[in-house]
């Protein structure tokens, strides 16, 4: 069952702000608000959606701070009704729309907190998804580091062996769950995709999740000084609302779908013959991040600090990323990530939550 990745977890005392209270905005106040947030996915040039556990429940799989949540109820010595097996969980409307949103070119990179591998089931491109925190449903080599895709969830978590011999035939490599416990470093790699696409991003999009796990949470936050645009979709209140510039609280599902129908964009249906971690497809498919597209993002992202440098030296107004004329590509490799912010460690943000609660 899915909450058995939770019991897998080690111990860990501070889980963060749990079981507030949702909100619903009225039927006039969503359609308001989905007419703005349409009119800021056709005027963005690169748009990039930030994913939590909410986007799941209706999968089957519970999330961790809701009222009903995984944490909220281990509080109370409860465990969630709501509760399916990864194996059995398939794609909501709001993963097959965000493929769709892709496909289409209305978002550019997904980021994604959850392990789930709903994502990797709707076939939404590795070279569009960054997973901060792992998937149920890929294996590491601790040698070559490359990844592939398994046909069952992982019965391990916490970077364990769990898939005997790398496919690849590495000498002494071993295949591990790429799952993070509490206080694991996050994958370089996603985590590189991630800052440099939430930096570039004119709209930040989070869907589902309170934003309270570091250094994720705070990724949507990395374009505002670029005069960057930030919708915050849930139901509960987050740490960054206000900064936001659109806030939506109803249920994603019902928000993706509006979006779409006013795109007049067709949400594709879950088709198991599309889906990566089916016996029927290619056994053993990799699921590494490459590279080269990691290289690619890197003359983007450091063209554009060149040029925001640039414009701040000359005193002129808040640098946008996106004009008309692109920037000369600098030759200097500028390190993506803020060490002091961005440590890459899974745990809960205690700085900006004074009023954390601690589990028993």
């Amino acid at each position: 069952m899915s909450c058995n990745y939770a019991d897998g977890l080690s111990p860990y005392e501070n889980k963060g702000v749990l079981g507030i209270a949702e909100k619903f905005d009225t039927n006039e106040e969503i359609e308001s608000k989905v007419t703005k947030l349409v009119e800021l996915l056709e005027m963005s040039k690169h748009v990039v959606v930030h994913t939590g556990a909410g986007i799941s429940t209706t999968a089957g799989i519970p999330d961790f701070r809701g009222p009903n949540g995984v944490w909220t109820l281990e509080e109370k010595g409860e465990k969630p009704k709501l509760n399916i097996s990864f194996d059995e969980a398939v794609p909501t409307i709001t993963h097959m729309a965000l493929r769709c949103l892709v496909e289409k070119g209305y978002v550019h990179y997904v980021i994604s907190q959850n392990i789930d591998g709903l994502h990797l089931k709707s076939s939404l491109p590795r070279s569009y998804l960054s997973e901060l925190h792992g998937n149920m449903f890929i294996e590491q080599c601790n040698k070559c580091r490359r990844q592939f895709v398994r046909s069952t969830a992982t019965p391990t978590v916490g970077q364990k062996p769990c898939g005997g011999p790398c496919p690849r035939q590495c000498r002494g490599g071993v295949l591990l769950d790429n799952i993070l416990d509490w206080e694991h470093d996050l994958p370089e790699r996603d985590l590189d995709m991630a800052f440099m696409h939430s930096t570039l991003a004119d709209l930040n999009i989070t869907l589902g999740t309170t934003l309270q796990i570091i250094p994720s949470g705070n990724l949507p936050l990395k374009n505002k000084k670029y005069d960057g645009k930030l919708v915050i979709c849930n139901l509960q209140p987050t740490k960054h609302d206000k900064k936001a510039d659109l806030i939506i609280h109803t249920y994603v599902d019902d928000i993706l779908s509006k979006v779409c129908k006013r795109l007049g964009l067709e949400i594709p249906a879950y088709n198991s013959k599309e889906d990566p971690t089916k016996p029927s497809t290619e056994g053993n498919q990799e699921w590494t991040i490459q590279p080269k597209a990691i290289k690619e993002l890197e003359k983007q992202y450091n063209a554009k600090q060149k040029a925001a440098s640039a414009q701040r030296k000359a005193g002129k107004s808040k640098f946008t990323f996106f004009t008309a004329k692109e920037p000369t590509i600098s030759k200097k490799k500028i390190k993506p990530i803020d060490i002091d912010e961005s440590k890459g460690k899974h745990a809960p943000d205690t700085k900006d939550a004074p009023c954390v609660k601690k589990s028993n």
